[in-house]
């Protein structure tokens, strides 16, 4: 059972989780507090893959004090050795009384096993405190470990009466700077940024992150089945792409791997790419949460394929016409049963802009 306090507790360890929301990746975003007397006593969140877990942060913290300890953590903590040790068997060590977590690890590695470790050891464990706000945090690790697919979020850019750019494709800038820069954010919390060929030989893009402090970029995926990118391309530049791609000339492979590219054959179907596919090698790459930034071909091709969860739009109060690009090719929906469905989940102003957040309603 419950209380009003374990609540906020539990809320200041999803606070300190964010903290790692930029750089834990391919690691979940988990924080956690050690409280004893109603005062805290040790706290931390994990922050890199490698280091140390938002567990053992708190108990280091905390020291001796943790006897006795109740502690609130994101997520169950850990039962297997892999880069680090154990969380269970620290916190078995440390004495602590009680644990609470907000939700499960869906990592089949521990999957309840944390858990089950720490009530064999005599301690008193309950989950499921603000579940629904510690899968949110973690929403592209839970899509990978359930589904064996990363969370695709696709941004897309457009006038109020869904258009992407002019027929002749001049697209910069329908929205405004501060629209530009809220996608910065989008990236820097992203694993990976996915476009297609069509919109690296349209615009030149980088994909970076640009005007945000960050430990990491986010790797940069092209999908090219006949290979037409440029090695001059600036998404090219720096290392850090992955080219997807159904074409084995070895030569461009060679020029494109040269700097710093790499490049990864897939099995074709008529000569196109299995976007599934492709995911699903993100997913064993380790890459949580992609950001799609592309046109209506590849946008049009994910939504079709059930492979797009959330929708990122930011509308400009403009209007560029009928002749204008639209948001994604659907091709011609006959019975209205064939609509892409979307749920609303957040509308706000940025700048001068409207930026809406939609979930993909799955059938």
């Amino acid at each position: 059972m419950f209380v009003a306090a374990d609540s906020e507790w539990m809320a200041h360890a999803l606070q300190l989780a964010q903290r790692g929301l930029l750089t834990t990746t391919p690691n979940p975003r988990v924080g956690c507090v050690l409280v004893k007397g109603g005062k805290n006593i040790g706290e931390g969140w994990h922050v890199r893959a490698g280091e140390p877990h938002a567990e053992v942060h708190a108990l280091r913290a905390a020291g001796a004090a943790a006897q006795g300890a109740t502690v609130y953590v994101t997520l169950e903590p850990c039962s297997h050795h892999g880069r680090t040790p154990p969380c269970a068997e620290a916190l078995i060590g440390a004495r602590v009384a009680r644990v609470v977590c907000a939700m499960q690890d869906p990592n089949p590695q521990v999957a309840g096993q944390g858990i089950a470790k720490l009530r064999a050891a005599g301690m008193a464990v309950e989950a499921g405190l603000m579940e629904a706000a510690a899968r949110e945090l973690n929403i592209g690790f839970v899509s990978r470990m359930t589904r064996g697919l990363p969370f695709v979020r696709s941004k897309i850019a457009a006038s109020l009466d869904g258009r992407t750019a002019l027929a002749n494709g001049v697209s910069q800038w329908i929205t405004g700077a501060a629209a530009r820069q809220d996608v910065q954010h989008w990236r820097a919390r992203s694993c990976a940024v996915l476009t297609g060929i069509g919109t690296v030989l349209a615009d030149d893009p980088q994909l970076n992150v640009r005007e945000i402090a960050v430990e990491r970029q986010p790797l940069r995926v092209v999908l090219d089945s006949t290979l037409r990118i440029s090695p001059s391309a600036r998404i090219v530049q720096g290392g850090g792409t992955l080219i997807y791609t159904v074409s084995a000339a070895a030569q461009k492979h060679d020029a494109l791997t040269a700097r710093g590219a790499e490049v990864i054959v897939m099995p074709s179907a008529a000569a196109r790419l299995d976007l599934t596919a492709v995911l699903r090698d993100l997913a064993q790459r380790g890459i949580n949460e992609v950001l799609v930034e592309a046109g209506k071909t590849l946008n049009g091709a994910l939504l079709r394929a059930g492979l797009v969860d959330e929708l990122v739009l930011y509308l400009a109060p403009q209007l560029l016409g009928d002749a204008a690009r639209g948001i994604a090719d659907l091709g011609e929906l006959l019975r209205l049963e064939q609509k892409v469905e979307l749920a609303w989940r957040d509308v706000r102003r940025v700048g001068g802009d409207l930026r809406i957040t939609a979930e993909i309603k799955h059938v």
